[in-house]
């Protein structure tokens, strides 16, 4: 059996990994569009700081891993599938036939319809070669603006300030991570930003960008005037799905995939951030892109393309942001259900929130910041979909006896 997977991401590699531990004998190959070895872009960050080197970002750093699982690495990028021939065509020109195919080539950068957005000094912060580019720009003293303040823009604005830079952000939306948090945790992040000495602007967007003598020069949409040596557009990521137009497989904003981790077409499975699955707990279609679903996906397709029927109970939103040292989390629901119950814990001096979200007594969002104890108790609450029962009631009064509810309710259960 020919195992073909697009995409050496996290979830491309488990997936590979999983699929040779389930079939010993079959051909495994791994598709990779960037030259590098198979690395985390999560560890992006990291690097510009100086913490790690390149080699620090590797999925795998052990020499040899990848030939001593017989899992064969190809650089190349795919830009058509056949599926009636089984068969993937690269950009050289050459084709890669397949009996079980793995779409898993991730997101790629959204950009943003703004004159001048291609300007040389304009980045994203994306790819190891983006790294590359934004360390030979950014030095100590460098003007720096960054559009967006979702979570991938708050994941890379610390290794701009820890570079030596002056940060501005600029974000569209009325707060910080507003697909992330809500507004007392947002206000709460955007204070320990600022107290860095990053400039947070917030409700703004920027509508030109210009070269000049001295950079670049970005104008907002109220005529404010922003100079700089470096923009960064961090404006979000979308699936990297357009290359597969013709091949028959449905798409939406993602590639539409079952419990199973199948496509519409026989033998052809997808994960990760390119996929559109059904949302826990609400059978709403979703793209979630965060790289703990990205691998349990992996898990889930490899072992059906192995023949060893698993399912998905559903892709569970989840985010975790560290900023400036303040940890913040959100699972499930966060933004809560409609007729549900809520409970708020606000303490600003000591930077430390609350939030639960309750659909009858279920537990089925959270929100928190500097709360790190609790939480993987809030994860497993929702979960679980364990009923609370008359710990609904004491969590309403004091929301963080999530430790003491989930032991008392498993036990019972």
């Amino acid at each position: 059996m020919r195992h073909l997977i697009i995409g050496n991401g996290p979830a491309g590699v488990v997936a590979a990994e999983t699929l040779r531990a389930a079939c010993p004998l079959d051909d495994i190959r791994l598709l990779g569009a960037e030259p590098e070895p198979p690395y985390s872009r999560m560890a992006i960050p990291y690097l510009l700081e100086g913490q790690i080197g390149e080699s620090g970002t590797y999925l795998r750093k052990a020499p040899g891993h990848f030939e001593a699982q017989r899992i064969a690495l190809q650089h190349g990028r795919a830009t058509a599938i056949d599926t009636a021939a089984r068969s993937v065509t690269l950009d050289d020109g050459s084709h890669l036939p397949y009996d079980r195919l793995l779409i898993a080539c991730g997101s790629i950068p959204a950009s943003p319809p703004i004159p001048g957005i291609h300007l040389p000094g304009v980045m994203t912060c994306w790819t190891m070669e983006d790294a590359r580019r934004i360390a030979a720009a950014v030095k100590p003293g460098a003007r720096v603006i960054q559009m967006g303040a979702g979570f991938i823009g708050c994941i890379i604005m610390e290794a701009i300030v820890a570079r030596g830079a002056s940060l501005t952000v600029v974000e569209m939306g009325e707060r910080m991570v507003p697909r992330m948090m809500p507004p007392g945790a947002s206000a709460m992040l955007r204070a320990r930003t600022e107290a860095r000495g990053v400039r947070v602007l917030t409700s703004t967007r920027i509508t030109g960008i210009a070269a000049t003598a001295t950079g670049l020069r970005a104008t907002t949409g109220s005529g404010e005037t922003l100079d700089a040596e470096v923009i960064i557009s961090a404006t979000g990521v979308r699936p990297d799905i357009a290359w597969l137009a013709g091949s028959g497989i449905e798409t939406a904003i993602g590639i539409l995939v079952d419990h199973r981790l199948a496509t519409n077409i026989d033998g052809v499975y997808a994960a990760g951030d390119c996929v559109e699955s059904e949302e826990f707990g609400t059978g709403h279609r979703i793209v979630n892109a965060v790289q703990p679903d990205a691998v349990d996906q992996a898990r889930i397709a490899a072992m059906n393309m192995a023949g060893r029927p698993a399912h998905l109970s559903g892709a569970l939103q989840m985010n975790v942001l560290d900023t400036f040292g303040l940890v913040s989390v959100s699972f499930g629901q966060w933004q809560g259900v409609a007729g549900g119950a809520r409970v708020e814990v606000d303490d600003p001096g000591a930077q430390r929130y609350l939030r639960l979200e309750f659909d009858g007594d279920l537990l089925v969002g959270a929100s928190s910041v500097g709360h790190t104890e609790g939480v993987g108790v809030m994860r497993a609450l929702i979960q679980s979909r364990i009923h609370l029962g008359p710990w609904k009631d004491r969590l309403l009064t004091d929301p963080t006896q999530l430790a003491a509810a989930y032991v008392a309710r498993t036990q019972a259960a």
